[in-house]
């Protein structure tokens, strides 16, 4: 049975990255089965932890998919792994505000794990007992286990700090000393993503591990970790009805945008559109200049086209391709950098012109959670659906909503995109949320009548 434990901070920046990623290698080159996996709705750690468990990573994020789905998600992504190692997102108890849905704590709880705590030490000495009986009182239903001292300036901080701990009756895993080199580098929305970082993404992450294992006790944080609650394993096979074939018999080829420039997607999409029926085909829109033969859908996921733009705009063979395809009525599912890609232009270059909109870079960041609801038929979704999904760009689309609107949500204007066989928008939804819509997407594909 798999066992798992929980990286958490209390507070972003703390370094629960360097943590969570360097605890996942190190585990790793020791010979553990490591599974990997985030808190919330984050596209660019589970890259990084990829690298570092040499399996996918996945998120875990009850707003997006619910409280029930987490725990078999979890075993699902487990599957074969002694430890799963959970890095939290922001603070400890941060999420959806006013309740805290979506929080690092909620999913610790419902994964029945215990928490490390990775604490930013600078400019800190005996107040990191103070911090530590906060978190551990504030909900005495949670377990925090133990803390690893992050950035620790000298032997004697870390004695000092030690200490501290001892006050507040947690045992100390690790010390890491300051290692301002470790940082990844950062642009508008986070970190620079692993494809994008290419080879110096596996040295950032080799980096981390060397870190981690110097300085954190491994042997004392595995055997925190608790077994994963009994109970089944989400399937892909049993979340999604399988479509039959259509008129040739063979499996339709669904184009999934990948590479650099889109990288913001869940392993569970492409597994549940297998699942369906389909056979989806990765398309990297900086190399290949068409799509594969037989595409009878597109799906773009989110990512940074805007870092890429110039090389996007260079394939006008494939901006054509999409466009034919889009064109035809074949059903194509846009999130965020791939509803960017479908416009006439971003930033004053020519894209995929599918959309009569163009796309540029907005003053503030949008950020958050959205109770949505289906403002019409498309491939995806049949009008009235109510999802959860999430923002997170810095881009605005004029107009911000076509003829026929994807979504609406309390406290905005329509958004996004619905003409033919295109839904397109700035929402993100986890497909393991909504498998119905994988399922009726992949019907659109073959012809079939959507469920």
């Amino acid at each position: 049975m798999t066992r798992a434990l929980v990286v958490a901070a209390p507070a972003s920046g703390s370094g629960k990255t360097t943590v969570a990623t360097g605890l996942m290698a190190a585990l790793r080159r020791r010979g553990t089965a490591v599974a990997p996996f985030k808190v919330g709705p984050d596209y660019i750690d589970p890259g990084y932890h990829a690298l570092a468990a040499g399996r996918p990573g996945r998120n875990l994020d009850p707003v997006l998919v619910g409280v029930d789905r987490i725990a078999p998600l979890a075993r699902y992504g487990s599957a074969g792994a002694q430890v799963a190692v959970v890095e939290g997102v922001m603070g400890l108890f941060d999420g959806r505000l006013p309740d805290g849905a979506g929080s690092t704590a909620q999913v610790a709880s419902l994964l029945g794990a215990p928490v490390v705590l990775v604490v930013d030490c600078r400019g800190m000495s005996r107040s990191l007992a103070a911090l530590l009986h906060g978190f551990r009182s504030f909900d005495p239903g949670l377990r925090i286990a133990g803390v690893v001292l992050n950035r620790v300036g000298s032997p004697r901080h870390e004695e000092v700090l030690r200490a501290a701990a001892d006050e507040a009756g947690l045992p100390v895993l690790g010390a890491l000393p300051r290692r301002d080199a470790l940082a990844v580098p950062s642009r508008h929305l986070g970190l620079i993503t692993a494809a994008e970082h290419g080879a110096a993404a596996t040295g950032a992450v080799d980096a981390m591990a060397e870190l981690v294992a110097a300085h954190v006790d491994l042997d004392a944080v595995v055997g925190l970790a608790a077994p994963l609650p009994a109970g089944a394993a989400w399937s892909p096979a049993d979340a999604v009805d399988r479509v039959r074939p259509g008129g040739t018999g063979e499996p339709p080829v669904v184009g999934v945008l990948g590479g650099p420039a889109f990288t913001f997607g869940y392993a569970e999409h492409v597994e549940l559109l297998a699942a369906a029926g389909a056979r989806p085909v990765t398309v990297d829109p900086l190399r290949d200049e068409g799509l594969p033969p037989g595409t009878a859908a597109l799906v773009l996921p989110g990512g940074f086209p805007e870092e890429h733009v110039v090389g996007l705009a260079a394939n006008t063979p494939l901006l054509a391709a999409v466009r034919a395809l889009a064109a035809s009525g074949a059903p194509v599912h846009a999130e965020c950098g791939g509803l960017l890609y479908l416009c006439d232009t971003l930033d004053g270059a020519p894209m995929a012109a599918v959309l009569p909109a163009t796309a540029t870079r907005a003053e503030h960041l949008t950020l958050g959670y959205r109770d949505a609801v289906a403002l019409g038929d498309s491939p995806l979704f049949p009008q009235g659906t109510r999802v959860a999904g999430h923002e997170f760009h810095r881009w605005s689309v004029t107009p911000r909503a076509g003829a026929a609107a994807a979504w609406g949500w309390r406290g905005s204007d329509p958004e996004g995109f619905v003409a033919g066989g295109v839904h397109a928008s700035f929402l993100h939804t986890h497909p393991a949320g909504r498998p119905e819509a994988v399922g009726r997407f992949v019907a659109a594909a073959t012809g079939a009548a959507r469920p």
